[in-house]
């Protein structure tokens, strides 16, 4: 595959490197067509797999939401473009793609693929989802502050334009926000329904509401045929009883043990993941009184990270030195001390509302320290904890002076500044400290700019402290999740971004480890 048009050095290294990247991942990974006719008509396990997820679905499992991560890990829902462990884009649904000059890029569909309603992947059918994305209210967090044209290159490719030049278009692309679906998941009324509508090795067959969902092994798959018969994922979001479901064997994967379930629990069935996610404390910059910059030094200087992760966690976190933890090896040694914070005033009783949620069993206990500290710095502290679902549109709406959540910092796209932009942008969909500041935009706006690499993580790094330097946010500290699985279970995804848990190679093992 050539590039057809002369393209800055740079560029050309980029799109050559990428491509090549692309032709050594096919040759190595595809497997021949033996190969994949033995994969389908192997022995396969009858056996269902029982999952314990976080979070109730909020939207219906609507691919376009935050829901969309939930189809990804059950590995119904597929992208055109999927991530290595270093954050790299690799083939998926598209098999290849080239750079044709800073705002365009083609993407080559995968051939052979079917729909679980039996319909073809098709270029048009590529276009059709990525479209129903670029238009969705809101638009997934991948394309904040992104513009995206997508028309068909003949039955077999993709056009993808950008009105600006944006290096991280593959990377984009394999957020499961942008899950391609079949025809049938897009309704009149703007909601997506994935039943029977993904390309991936288990095909989602119902949906019970906030109680439960199942999916069975989708035998026509265009990779390796699963090896369980389907995957029982029920949602329960208390973490106590997350903990005795895996004790009891009521549950053979399960997301996100609370460390206070831990010594309970088998040593054997317990993994750390060390997660690009940090837990924060978001200050209300808008209104209310920590729009007083001088107040919101006066949080920040409050806050004990080290008692926060010796009592609630138990040792088993990162405290946080900034937005990004040690999940990105590369960060702490490019940062340096933050300038240009105001010198904290006296609280004087200012009276602030704190708020949390329930979903992760950590949080609430988090806030009742938080509250102790900001009290001992001379605020006037009232609490309000309830379920995410009920209480994300207060938080992103402003209605707290201080918000403690826990956030992924790569959840999208592999490179934090997506995240970046999301939370702390003027126009970011998630920007609950209600940030809008000149240089912060200043310097979001270079780092989106540049080329995956070492120019690239500096000005994430510098991005990072202009941010902290409003206060807008207090970093804390850094989670590493704990997942739990059966001692019969093999394969299961230990996925820092939390896009994997169960995929095709996941399996039961019997008691004699084979």
């Amino acid at each position: 595959m050539t590039l057809r048009h002369a393209l800055p050095l740079p560029l050309t290294l980029l799109s050559l490197l990428v491509l090549a990247g692309c032709q050594q991942e096919e040759s190595s990974t595809e497997p021949s067509s033996s190969e994949g006719d033995s994969a389908k008509t192997a022995e396969v396990d009858d056996r269902r797999l029982k999952v314990a997820m976080l979070q109730p679905p909020r939207s219906g499992l609507n691919p376009l939401t935050d829901d969309a991560f939930k189809l990804s890990r059950w590995s119904t829902a597929e992208t055109l473009i999927r991530l290595d462990d270093d954050g790299s884009p690799q083939p998926f649904l598209a098999t290849e793609w080239e750079r044709r000059d800073p705002r365009t890029w083609r993407f080559a569909i995968r051939d052979g693929v079917t729909f679980h309603d039996g319909s073809p992947l098709t270029a048009e059918r590529v276009v059709a989802s990525l479209t129903a994305a670029t238009q969705a209210a809101p638009k997934p967090r991948i394309l904040d502050g992104v513009s995206m044209e997508i028309e068909a290159d003949g039955d077999d490719a993709v056009i993808v334009r950008t009105a600006e030049a944006d290096p991280l278009v593959p990377n984009r692309l394999s957020s499961p926000q942008l899950a391609i679906m079949s025809a049938k998941a897009y309704r009149d009324n703007g909601t997506v329904n994935p039943i029977e509508a993904g390309t991936g090795p288990f095909v989602l067959e119902e949906i019970n509401g906030t109680q439960s969902a199942h999916l069975d092994r989708y035998e026509e798959y265009w990779g390796e045929r699963a090896e369980l018969a389907g995957i029982d994922a029920d949602y329960v979001p208390d973490g106590t009883a997350r903990g005795a479901a895996l004790r009891t064997g009521e549950a053979d994967v399960v997301e996100a043990v609370p460390v206070s379930q831990v010594a309970l629990i088998d040593p054997e069935r317990i993994h750390e993941v060390p997660m690009p996610r940090t837990n924060t404390l978001y200050l209300n910059t808008e209104s209310g009184p920590l729009a007083d910059p001088e107040l919101r030094a006066a949080a920040r200087e409050a806050v004990d990270r080290d008692a926060i992760v010796r009592t609630v966690y138990e040792g088993r976190a990162d405290v946080a030195n900034g937005l990004l933890g040690p999940a990105l090896k590369w960060a702490e040694g490019l940062r340096s001390p933050v300038d240009g914070r105001p010198a904290p005033a006296a609280a004087d009783g200012a009276s602030i509302t704190l708020g949390t949620f329930t979903d992760r069993a950590e949080l609430p206990e988090v806030a009742v320290l938080v509250e102790q500290q900001l009290e001992a710095a001379g605020f006037d502290v009232q609490q309000e904890v309830r379920q995410y679902a009920h209480i994300e549109a207060d938080m992103l709406a402003g209605e707290f002076d201080a918000f403690i959540l826990s956030r992924a910092t790569m959840l999208d796209s592999g490179d934090p500044v997506a995240y970046m932009a999301s939370d702390f942008s003027c126009e970011g969909s998630f920007n609950i400290a209600q940030l809008c500041d000149p240089e912060v935009e200043v310097a979001l706006e270079k780092a989106a700019e540049l080329a995956p690499g070492p120019e690239r993580r500096k000005a994430i790094i510098d991005a990072e402290a202009a941010i902290l330097s409003t206060d807008a946010a207090v970093p804390m500290l850094h989670e590493r999740v704990i997942q739990g699985e059966s001692v019969r279970v093999a394969g299961a995804v230990r996925d820092p971004r939390e896009r994997e848990l169960i995929n095709e190679h996941t399996r039961f093992i019997d008691d004699d480890g084979e």
